[in-house]
């Protein structure tokens, strides 16, 4: 157990920066006192508190060569803890490899409007699969209009996010589109040579109108919860007033400029999946009960910083946790999941390509890490010429902890 204390400390005295489990481990008990926390809320706190910790377990690795032991923590694997998700990112960037055709690709964001963040936020499965559905449907149409270019079955790769730079709710999904589509009965493949996907304007109303059909629906069949402060938006009144406000504005649909060379898009998809409300890089410090973090001024496209008090650190950051088993990754048309290795196979056959896609080899931690860095992390960091092998497990539950009473009954 002496080699256990000795590796922990080491890795505390090499930590560089605060981290999002130093704010919790802080500042949880006066979260808890302020704010009721749901089971989804518990175990995403007791997650990011225990991660890398005794509590999960871990094995001790002995080198070879020079007998230096170390000690590593398991993961939890959380997908809302900042510290698990590169390994996830990159695993499922390497399985998207194979799927990528060589054409451009567009990206488009579609955002709701803030004056749905409420209902959005107490019903967020029901509210969000109605976005997925109603920007999948937007696009689908357009791309079969035999008047619109590409005039056929699109596909498309929709990607959740819930937050903006200062970690407020912000809900829009962002959707990368090959610039292209299957035609006649999958016979042909047609290319789009434009420089946008379809006009903002067009797009922008058509996307609203679904929207807010499946949200009356939803609304008419008693499946929308309006509790607390929501309440008054759940009466008839409140309710028309609420959709007639939605009507008033245009709804904001953004298209980026396309990317144009197929090989960039895993790293331009890399930048917006599997990522959390805010990497612990973006947290500057935690002072006197206030945590400073930098975001990105979208005005003046310059970094700048917030300073909030930790308890609404804790609060913004919360507000991303998603219900469980929700899918914040999605596909849609020829790249829907059913049928989207047939329809790669007829798209790559179209496109000049050998039909037959690709398989990947999964790599295993030590070969990821070793692409990633640079790094073989075998190689005993003392002696630098020995290889680390584990020489002992140990077991989950048996360090010291005090964050298992977070875990909810």
């Amino acid at each position: 157990m002496t080699a256990m204390n000795r590796g922990a400390v080491g890795r505390i005295k090499k930590r560089n920066g605060i981290e999002v489990a130093d704010i919790f481990r802080e500042h949880i008990g006066r979260y808890r006192k302020k704010y009721r926390m749901p089971p989804a809320h518990l175990k995403v706190a007791a997650d990011i508190l225990n991660c890398r910790t005794s509590y999960l377990g871990g094995h001790i690795e002995r080198c070879d060569h020079c007998h230096t032991e170390a000690v590593s923590y398991n993961s939890c694997r959380n997908r809302h803890c900042p510290k698990c998700q590169c390994l996830t990112k990159e695993r499922w960037l390497q399985a998207r490899t194979t799927e990528l055709l060589p054409v451009r690709y567009f990206h488009v964001v579609f955002t709701l409007p803030h004056e749905l963040n409420p209902v959005v936020l107490t019903n967020k499965s029901r509210m969000l699969n109605i976005l997925f559905r109603a920007v999948a449907d937007t696009l689908l149409v357009f791309g079969r209009n035999p008047d619109n270019e590409p005039g056929g079955q699109l596909g498309i790769i929709a990607v959740l996010h819930t937050w903006d730079q200062k970690l407020r709710d912000h809900f829009h999904l962002h959707c990368l589109v090959p610039a292209g589509a299957l035609c006649d009965n999958k016979n042909r493949w047609n290319h789009s040579q434009k420089k946008f996907l379809f006009p903002v304007k067009a797009l922008s109303p058509v996307f609203r109108e679904k929207y807010l059909t499946r949200m009356r629906t939803a609304y008419a069949q008693g499946n929308l919860d309006f509790p607390g402060k929501t309440k008054p938006l759940g009466t008839r009144a409140g309710f028309k007033a609420l959709i007639e406000r939605c009507y008033t504005h245009s709804w904001v649909v953004n298209i980026r400029k396309p990317i144009n060379k197929p090989e960039y898009v895993l790293d331009y998809l890399g930048r917006y999946t599997h990522r959390v409300a805010i990497s612990n890089n973006r947290i500057a410090s935690l002072e006197n009960g206030h945590v400073t973090f930098d975001y990105k001024n979208r005005d003046t496209n310059q970094k700048e910083q917030a300073r909030i008090d930790a308890v609404e650190f804790i609060r913004r950051f919360l507000l991303h946790v998603l219900p469980k088993g929700f899918m914040r990754i999605r596909h849609y048309g020829f790249l829907a999941n059913r049928y989207k290795k047939e329809n790669l196979r007829i798209c790559r056959k179209l496109l000049g390509l050998d039909a037959e896609l690709t398989t990947v080899v999964k790599e295993s931690i030590q070969q990821l890490m070793h692409r990633l860095t640079g790094v073989d992390i075998t190689r005993c960091r003392h002696c630098k010429q020995g290889t680390m092998t584990v020489v002992f497990q140990i077991a989950k539950g048996t360090g010291q902890n005090s964050f298992r009473i977070l875990h909810p009954p």
